[in-house]
């Protein structure tokens, strides 16, 4: 085999899939240990934050789309005009079946990784020539994180619910546990994608006060519910400091990584799918797909784009450690409220110098004393684990 692909989750299924797209001859193989690629996920992106290229190659695997979405704060709401687009783990196992599915084998559960070959739950080994290993967010002691965890809740409900948007943040919501906010996706005129999240120092999920959490909401505005269609629940990393060299030299080496395991993620909104799709662009043109390049490149690509980000670490350490845990809703409060070419750029990790400084000056809604106290980028685990 040419390339083996260990985790059939988001990054690991799309630069599959573009390799297949772009490298016919290269034999692929995508490992999932469980019953279908894709997991149990929703997964969202801003259309600012691809281009037009990467939105060909994404338009496939996408489920629902808007033209704007909200965000509610105490001391205000507010529309932001841009374009929104979700992708559902059904719609990335359809097309990824429809696609290549000689190439998928679900419930085959690696239990060794190494540079030139894996090994599945009972024995089996298959040789390859490249391995990439996405199985997801890995614990390490070099990385030092805060944690955005959330239950969403796909919600059925007995009549109309009349909104036209997503809400991508809807703080008016009692703050315990950190930064509380409601999130929600109209994914049809009387369904709703109901999701309670947390920017919160430790990884814990108490599930069954999430689930009386979402069912209050529901009902504060109004809404009634019919069913739950579906649940699924998240722990993403925040990065708040850490040494990524350190980080990716854990695993064996010569293994390729991708996605959370690679580090690959938007520090300060956990969003995944823009680097996903940019790491897939980028292997899938690399002059040669072996082993050493895969994972030369993909660790190269890994450090420099983590380097790349210092400012977003810096925001969030004032975010998880400069602010009481219950005042945090303060600083996105201030954020949202800048112009709405400044969001847009954060989020697409295209911002400016003038940007920066915007975001920065002002009337801080922490300390300046113990924000003062973030500058310094932290290099291994402080917090919770």
């Amino acid at each position: 085999m040419d390339i083996v692909f260990v985790g059939g989750g988001l990054a690991n299924c799309l630069l599959a899939a573009r390799i297949f797209e772009r490298r016919l001859r290269t034999r692929i193989l995508l490992l999932e240990a469980g019953e279908s690629v894709g997991g149990n996920h929703t997964w969202s992106v801003h259309a600012s934050d691809l281009s037009h290229n990467q939105h060909v190659f994404l338009s496939p695997f996408r489920a629902n789309g808007w033209k704007g979405n909200d965000v509610h704060f105490p001391a205000y709401s507010r529309l932001l005009k841009g374009h929104y687009h979700s992708l559902s783990s059904d719609r990335l196992a359809q097309v990824m079946n429809e696609r290549m599915c000689a190439s998928i084998r679900t419930g085959a559960r690696v239990v060794e990784v190494a540079a030139n070959h894996v090994v599945l739950e009972g024995g089996e080994r298959i040789e390859a020539g490249a391995v990439v290993d996405g199985r997801g967010a890995l614990a390490s002691r070099h990385l030092d994180l805060g944690y955005q965890k959330f239950l969403g809740q796909e919600v059925r409900l007995t009549a109309p619910h009349g909104l036209l948007r997503p809400v991508i943040m809807d703080a008016r919501v009692e703050q315990v546990d950190g930064y509380r906010f409601v999130y929600v996706l109209p994914l049809d005129p009387e369904t709703l994608l109901v999701e309670d999240t947390y920017y919160a120092d430790g990884p814990d999920l108490p599930v069954e006060t999430l689930r009386r959490r979402i069912a209050a909401y529901v009902a504060a505005q109004g809404w009634t519910m019919d069913y739950v269609v579906r649940e699924e629940q998240g722990v993403l990393p925040i990065a708040l400091g850490g040494d990524i060299e350190a980080f990716l030299g854990e695993g064996p080496p010569g293994v390729a990584r991708s996605g959370l395991r690679a580090g690959l993620f938007h520090p300060t909104t956990g969003y995944s799918v823009p680097d996903a799709v940019d790491l897939a662009d980028k292997v899938s043109v690399l002059p040669e797909l072996t082993g050493a390049a895969i994972s030369a490149f993909t660790r190269a690509h890994a450090v420099s784009t983590w380097k790349r980000r210092g400012f977003f670490r810096l925001l969030n350490r004032m975010l998880f450690r400069a602010a009481a845990p219950a005042q945090r809703y303060a600083i996105l409060q201030r954020f949202y409220n800048l112009p709405e070419g400044v969001i847009t750029r954060f989020y697409g990790d295209r911002l400016t110098f003038s940007d920066k400084a915007r975001i920065l000056t002002g009337r801080p809604p922490v300390s300046v004393l113990r924000a003062l106290s973030c500058l310094a980028e932290t290099k291994s685990a402080t917090g919770p684990r």
